[in-house]
C-alpha cells in the first residue's frame, strides 16, 4: 500500500495548486445566462497577456493541443499548400504527420533529437523561394521529447530577412506561461497551448492565439472545418458565449490560475522556472549524466531529458521510481524509450519539489543499475538554489 503524496514529475499533465482545484468545485452553471460573459471575457482579455499579444485573438477550444494544432491549420491554410517543418522530437514529428493527413504539401528538415529548430536552414530554404511557394512556416517552441527550447525569434527574423510573407505557427504547448514567448515581438501568427501544462489545469482545453493576419487568412481558407471554425468561435466569443457547450468547471480553475500568475508576475513566473531548471540541470551534471539537448542554450527551462548510462535502461527507472518510491518520471519516447528519463519541472513548483524529484531519481537511478553517488545531485542544486535565493523580483513593466 502507497502511503504519503504521490510525485507527479511527467512535463504534463502538472500538479494543479489546491486553490485552483478548489476553484473547479462549483456547481453547473447556464452557459447562456445573461452574466456567463462576466467569466469568460476577463479569461480572453487575460490569456493575450499570457501570450503577450495586443492584437491577436485568442480561441478557447474545448479538447487538447492537439485539437488546437488542427484548428490552425484548418483555418488558415488550403489542401495542397506548401509549408516548411523540421523534426527532431516526437511533438515536432506528430506536428508533421498530422500536416500530411490534412493534405498540406510538406517539406521537411530533419535534424537530430536533441538539435534545436534549423533557423539558418530555414533562412536558406526560405530565402531560395523566390515565388512564394511556402505558405506557411512552422516552429516547436519547445520540444518536450528531447528538453530542447528554439530560437522563434530567429525565425521570424529570416522570414523577414527574406521579405517572405508566410505565416509563422508556433507549438507553445509546453513554454507559454513557463517559458519567454512574445506573440506581437517575434510576429507569431498561430500560437498554440494547451491548459494542462504551464497553466496549472486538467487536460482538457487547446488555447490558440491568432494574429489579425491570420485571421484575414481565415476567411479565403478553403481546407475542411466544422468544429473548429474560427468564425463560429469568435461571432459569438465577442460575448463571452460559445458555439457549443463549453467546459464550464475548466473556466473557473483557468480564472484562478490566471490570477497566480499575474499576482507573481510573468516575468517573474518565468524567471522562477529557470532558476528551478537549472537547479535540475546541476543536479543531473552532479551524477556525471548528460541531457539530450545538444547545447547549454537549448536547454528547456519546464523539462530536461536525461541520458541514463548505456547498461541501464530509462524504463526501469522509471518503473522504480512508480513502484517503490510513488514518484512518476516522464518516459524516452520513440528512438528515444529505454535510453532517456525526464523530469518534468514547470508549473506549481518549487525548490523542495525539484530536491524530491533528484533524491527519488538518484534513488531509482541506482537500483536501476547506474553508478550515482547518493546526494551528489541534490547538493549540487541545494548549492545552486542557496547562491540565488536572494536573487530581485523582476519587474513587471513589459507585461
Amino acid at each position: 500500500m502507497k502511503t504519503g503524496l504521490t510525485h507527479l514529475f511527467i512535463p504534463g499533465p502538472t500538479n494543479i495548486p489546491e486553490p485552483v482545484r478548489q476553484a473547479m468545485n462549483v456547481p453547473m452553471q447556464d452557459m447562456r445566462a445573461p452574466d456567463f460573459g462576466d467569466l469568460t471575457l476577463g479569461l480572453f482579455k487575460d490569456l493575450k497577456r499570457v501570450f503577450r499579444t495586443r492584437t491577436g485573438q485568442v480561441f478557447l477550444f474545448p479538447g487538447s493541443g492537439t485539437g488546437a494544432w488542427e484548428a490552425a491549420i484548418t483555418n488558415t491554410l488550403n489542401p495542397g499548400d506548401k509549408v516548411l517543418m523540421s523534426r527532431f522530437g516526437q511533438f515536432s514529428a506528430l506536428w508533421v504527420e498530422m500536416a500530411e493527413r490534412l493534405g498540406l504539401d510538406v517539406e521537411v528538415i530533419d535534424v537530430p533529437w536533441g538539435a534545436g529548430c534549423p533557423v539558418k536552414e530555414y533562412a536558406r530554404r526560405l530565402g531560395a523561394d523566390r515565388h512564394g511557394q511556402i505558405k506557411a512556416v512552422f516552429v516547436t517552441h519547445n520540444e518536450t521529447a528531447t528538453g530542447v527550447t528554439s530560437d522563434v525569434a530567429g525565425v521570424r527574423k529570416a522570414l523577414d530577412d527574406c521579405l517572405h510573407d508566410a505565416l509563422l505557427f508556433v507549438d507553445g504547448v509546453s513554454s507559454v506561461a513557463s517559458i519567454d514567448f512574445r506573440m506581437d515581438d517575434w510576429g507569431v501568427d498561430l500560437a498554440v497551448t494547451g491548459s494542462q501544462k504551464g497553466l496549472m489545469l486538467p487536460a482538457g482545453l487547446g488555447i490558440l492565439a491568432v494574429s489579425e493576419k491570420a485571421m484575414e487568412a481565415a476567411k479565403t481558407a478553403t481546407m475542411r472545418r466544422a468544429y473548429f471554425e474560427f468564425s463560429d468561435m469568435a461571432k459569438l466569443n465577442a460575448t463571452g458565449y460559445f458555439p457549443y457547450t463549453p467546459p464550464t468547471q475548466l473556466f473557473h480553475g483557468l480564472r484562478r490560475s490566471l490570477d497566480r500568475i499575474f499576482d507573481e508576475g510573468l516575468d517573474n513566473v518565468i524567471a522562477r522556472h529557470h532558476r528551478l531548471a537549472e537547479g535540475v540541470r546541476r543536479g543531473v551534471r552532479a551524477w556525471g549524466l548528460t541531457l539530450v539537448a545538444e547545447h547549454p542554450v537549448l536547454c528547456s527551462d519546464t523539462v530536461s531529458a536525461i541520458r541514463v548510462p548505456g547498461d541501464v535502461d530509462a524504463r526501469e527507472v522509471i518503473r522504480i521510481g512508480y513502484e517503490r518510491y510513488n514518484i512518476s518520471f516522464g518516459s524516452g519516447l520513440a528512438q528515444l524509450a529505454g535510453k532517456v528519463f525526464r523530469i518534468g519541472h514547470l508549473g506549481d513548483l518549487n525548490e523542495g519539489m525539484c530536491l524530491t524529484a533528484l533524491s527519488l531519481a538518484e534513488l531509482s537511478l541506482a537500483a536501476a543499475g547506474a553508478k550515482v553517488e547518493f546526494g551528489s545531485g541534490v547538493a549540487a542544486a541545494q548549492r545552486w538554489y542557496a547562491e540565488t535565493a536572494a536573487a530581485p523580483r523582476i519587474s513587471l513593466a513589459a507585461e
